[in-house]
């Protein structure tokens, strides 16, 4: 039966949510604590996010035998399994052809920065800036809602051929002590959500304006090519 997790990690421990040579990455823990239990399985995840990139309500689906039907046990069983940086939050069986990747509609992201300077416990959880003018990134984020050829905001190297995205909200606000960058899209490129915020950051320190973020928007100049740091991302929600 094919089934659809939902679950939320710690990034900062693992090179990235899929599995790569060499490295241990959350997909590598989900299949160890799978051949536990004897499953030999393939996941499937809604999205592919990097080294320090977090989860909250990350989705992944993958084929199990049939007599694991006691979804509320399994959850209890694999959590109690799984290192404490990794927690299934749902399970529920889904049709054959449901697909996390492919099903997908919206996924949502969010980027946390904070003017309060981190500590030990949370540095690998936000991004530290010493200002915050509130209502200038309100204005520019706002730039980046549309479709748009992002070839100028994804990492060199992506073996993307198609590089049009669309973006159908993006917000910042503020919740108590932090700061949050969201956005909606259809999908993204790679590292396209740290350059996004980069970019909004250096409008924040007026070391460019909203008028070069539309000039490269449209690909008229290739200004700016310094991704924010993976540690403030979340991968928030996965909308089917």
């Amino acid at each position: 039966m094919n089934l659809k997790f939902i679950c939320s990690y710690d990034g900062s421990l693992y090179f990235g949510s899929q599995k790569q040579p060499n490295q241990n990455t959350v997909e590598d823990e989900l299949l160890r604590i799978f051949k536990t239990f004897s499953i030999d399985t393939k996941i499937i995840f809604s999205g592919r996010t990097d080294k320090d990139v977090h989860a909250t309500k990350q989705v992944f689906n993958c084929f199990i035998p049939e007599h694991f039907d006691n979804f509320f046990k399994l959850k209890d069983i694999l959590n109690r399994r799984l290192p404490s940086s990794i927690k299934i939050l749902k399970i529920s069986k889904v049709s054959d052809d449901f697909h996390s990747r492919f099903s997908a509609k919206k996924r949502v992201y969010r980027y946390i920065i904070t003017t309060k300077p981190t500590t030990p416990f949370n540095a690998k959880y936000m991004t530290y800036v010493k200002n915050v003018d509130e209502e200038l990134l309100k204005s520019a984020i706002k730039e980046f809602i549309g479709v748009y050829d992002f070839k100028f905001f994804h990492k060199t190297g992506s073996d993307k051929e198609n590089t049009k995205r669309e973006i159908f909200d993006t917000k910042f606000y503020k919740y108590k002590n932090i700061y949050i960058f969201k956005f909606t899209a259809n999908s993204y490129l790679r590292s396209q959500i740290r350059l996004m915020v980069g970019f909004l950051l250096s409008i924040n320190e007026k070391k460019l304006t909203i008028e070069d973020l539309k000039n490269q928007l449209n690909c008229k100049k290739h200004i700016f090519k310094t991704p924010a740091s993976a540690n403030g991302l979340y991968l928030a929600q996965i909308k089917y």
